[in-house]
């Protein structure tokens, strides 16, 4: 079976079909369980009929070093977008297909944390299983573009018939996919080191169509305008481009077609020079084997050519590229533009192969053709659930005649970002999550100029906006004056709209999604939280609560209402407060007022089948005295806080309403107290005892109730450029570990891989500018 064949619609029979076609060959493979990421910007393009231009990654990941690699990724979008389009680079990241990268994921690829492969079409179901990081060729972004429904790409240069290939067979599969996927291949002819005039014999022979994209009809030769040898056509504007391609789909051809480009005029002297390294580079991998080592023989060409020409052929390869790109965006555009303006009925068949969805008949009562609906979004596992705000940051100029005064304005920068707890936790959940569409932020926005920008920001970085809800009101808004020197003068919060949003449409999202977790942010009125946490309780599905000093308390009142008097399951499923907010949490709940747990019979009847007796208190006493850094750093003394200051105590008493407690004790490291409940005592602490040495308690009470305590040191941090956000990126961290595994903290293992990947995370925030470092990588458990 061939693979985008099989995927791929082969015909579409009208323009108002182009849609569902790409909605129904994504759903094909999503039905099987393919690991394929649409990125929510390529996704509303192409739903929507905008433009779309597919980019390579091989020339990131194997092509140049970081960070030119980067920068060079960021100038191709950059240029897509300037030619009308919206770029939709395609890649493999930790073993999924993404196509188009957020941020970081480009990032990712460019720095090569994860040691990317090379991934020509051989290689596609090998990379998935490894769950590798990959640079997609030209083939196998001929194979994902044609997947999504993206009509053209652009590239630098095409593979081809290397030179002796009567002998050693080495044709790259680029030229093999053409014939089966229908897209528009924009490239600067092949690559320099092929052999050309077999390639174009090739191509022909296989039915690929080949168009100079210039005034003549030479063929170009990558470094230089022309190769000596002429094709049958030439266009020499993106609307002729375009109609080529549109012809092709009117026809239901299945085959691309190639629009070579010619580097332009001013490098065609560095060409020369160029060629004849190229030349030389090509005798000397004869001669030493290389050119008998298939794959590796192109890196190692480039990279002498590189080499014999002192890096000039680098700044060629830019140009060529970045030439590509945008006419990539020219021609994508206006195929969009014939497509839309041909919307409509047509008589036109749909083959076989183009099968209708399930739930719906393409035909309406009177034969007609009817537009099918765009696939649904995907339901979410993880419901982030609570602020979304747009930070506005307004610093005076550091010259020491700048007064900040009432009544005036001063020189200075203002700088806007993206904030707010419960979206700063789905972004990281979201960047550390290797299933792209698992996360979704539902938060409240106005319908004016912010709401605008929190959505557009929100789906900039790849994360999904369906949960973003129009709500009456101003969206909120954080806005804060600096001095010249960075210290805060004032500031307005107006997050109004986040404590009036309404726990009936909370709810319907949740039921909608039936997610995995539901995280709540503190900032939701006392009546939400205690309606949604009732809800999630009574329905079986997690709830957490991502604390601050402010509202740690908030979820109290849902957490008493919903225990029962015999005690049982926990309300809340995760909390995640500091040492500070975990006191104030114990105070509040235990000792305070209205909250008195002493007068609730449910946490009297949890603790006493918790029976924690005088074992209990000598491992406590033991795990006390263990050093806080098992590195030897002893300036951070020891665990005995645990303690000296009832941190151990507090967060037993606690455990009747929050089935999991996670510390953040900052250079302490973090601590575990949980309780689990389980009869049939089929967990991974079934068998195990307590190890103070180790680090953890494990105290075992009545019909299968455990206490488990366990601390784990802190990582050293080199540097500290912002603190915000690493505690909302610890808590998003954490929750998507817990998403990919839900009986994670189940084991010793697992538990530890979760939260030290968690503080990993957390550090690498602390290190960025960011609110939340776009560095941020899937969790792996």
């Amino acid at each position: 079976m061939r693979l985008p064949c099989s995927l791929i619609p082969r015909r579409a029979p009208t323009p108002s079909f182009r849609v569902s076609s790409r909605a129904l060959s994504l759903a094909t493979a999503r039905e099987r369980g393919a690991p394929i990421d649409i990125h929510p910007e390529v996704q509303d393009a192409l739903e929507a009929g905008r433009p779309v231009v597919a980019l390579e990654t091989a020339v990131i990941t194997h092509g140049f070093p970081a960070p030119r690699c980067l920068d060079l990724g960021r100038e191709l979008e950059g240029l897509v977008r300037e030619g009308g389009a919206v770029p939709a680079t395609i890649g493999f990241v930790g073993g999924r297909v993404k196509v188009g990268l957020n941020p970081g994921q480009l990032e990712r690829l460019a720095y090569r944390a994860e040691n990317p492969v090379k991934v020509s079409r051989r290689d596609v179901a090998a990379a998935i299983t490894a769950g590798a990081d990959g640079g997609t060729t030209c083939s196998t972004t001929l194979i994902f573009a044609a997947l999504a429904g993206i009509k053209v790409f652009s590239t630098g240069g095409l593979g081809g018939v290397h030179r002796g290939a009567e002998s050693t067979m080495d044709v790259s599969a680029d030229l093999h996919e053409l014939t089966r996927c229908p897209v528009g291949l924009v490239s600067a002819g092949v690559k320099s080191i092929l052999d050309i005039g077999r390639t174009l014999e090739y191509l022909e022979t296989l039915g690929v169509p080949v168009i100079s994209y210039a005034k003549t009809r030479d063929f170009p030769a990558f470094f230089t305008p022309r190769s000596g040898y002429e094709v049958p056509w030439n266009v020499n504007d993106p609307a002729s481009a375009a109609k080529i391609l549109h012809t092709h789909w009117q026809l239901g051809m299945e085959n691309g077609a190639l629009f070579a480009a010619p580097i332009p005029e001013e490098y065609e002297a560095a060409g020369l020079k160029i060629q004849e390294a190229v030349d030389q580079a090509v005798a000397e991998s004869e001669a030493n084997g290389i050119s008998k080592r298939g794959k590796e023989a192109t890196p190692w060409l480039l990279k002498r050519v590189s080499e014999l020409t002192g890096g000039t052929s680098e700044a060629s390869n830019v140009a060529l590229l970045k030439n590509t790109a945008l006419i990539g965006g020219q021609i994508a555009t206006e195929y969009a533009k014939l497509t839309n303006a041909n919307k409509g009925v047509s008589t036109f068949t749909p083959p076989a192969s183009f099968a209708p969805r399930r739930d719906a008949s393409p035909l309406s009562g009177t034969g007609q053709l009817l537009t099918p609906q765009p696939t649904p979004p995907l339901p979410a596992k993880l419901l982030v659930i609570g602020s979304a705000a747009v930070d506005l940051t307004s610093q005076a100029a550091p010259s020491s005649d700048t007064q900040l005064a009432a009544h005036s304005t001063v020189p200075g920068t203002v700088v806007s970002s993206l904030g707010g707890v419960a979206r700063n936790i789905a972004e990281a959940a979201h960047r550390c999550s290797a299933d792209e569409q698992a996360t979704l932020l539902i938060a409240p926005h106005g319908a004016d100029a912010f709401g605008s920008l929190l959505k557009d920001g929100t789906r900039s970085i790849g994360m999904r906006v369906d949960g973003l809800v129009s709500s009456p009101g101003a969206t909120a808004v954080c806005s804060l004056m600096l001095d010249g020197t960075g210290n805060l003068v004032s500031g307005v919060a107006a997050m109004d709209i986040t404590r009036d949003f309404k726990a009936d449409t909370i709810i319907e999202h949740i039921q909608k999604h039936n997610p995995q977790v539901v995280a709540l942010d503190g900032n939701l009125s006392p009546e939400a939280l205690t309606a949604v946490v009732k809800h999630c309780y009574k329905n079986g599905v997690r709830s957490t609560e991502p604390t601050s000093l402010t509202k740690s308390i908030s979820i109290l009142p849902a957490a008493f209402d919903c225990l029962p008097p015999t005690g049982g399951r926990a309300p809340v499923t995760f909390a995640t407060p500091n040492l500070i907010e975990l006191e104030h949490m114990y105070r509040t709940a235990v000792l305070g007022d209205p909250f008195d747990a002493m007068s609730h019979r449910g946490w009297w009847s949890t603790l006493d089948t918790l029976a924690l007796g005088d074992a209990f208190r000598m491992d406590i006493e033991q795990l006390s005295r263990q050093p806080a850094s098992p590195d030897g750093d002893a300036s951070l003394g020891t665990l005995a806080f645990l303690r000296e200051r009832g941190i151990a105590q507090m967060a037993v008493n606690l455990l009747p309403f929050f089935e999991h407690l996670v510390v953040k004790c900052g250079p302490l490291g973090a601590l575990v107290a949980m309780r689990l409940h389980d009869p049939a005592d089929a967990t991974g602490w079934a068998a195990e005892r307590s190890n103070p040495r180790q680090r953890y308690i494990v105290a075992h009470g009545r019909d299968g109730a455990k206490v488990i305590l366990r601390h784990f040191p802190a990582f050293p941090v080199s540097e500290i450029v912002n603190t915000t956000g690493a505690g909302d990126t610890f808590v998003g961290s954490f929750l998507s570990g817990i998403v990919a595994k839900p009986d994670a903290m189940h084991s010793l293992d697992t538990m530890k891989a979760l939260v030290d990947a968690s503080q990993k995370a957390a550090i690498t925030t602390m290190q960025s500018h960011a609110a939340v470092s776009p560095l941020l990588k899937p969790v792996v458990l």
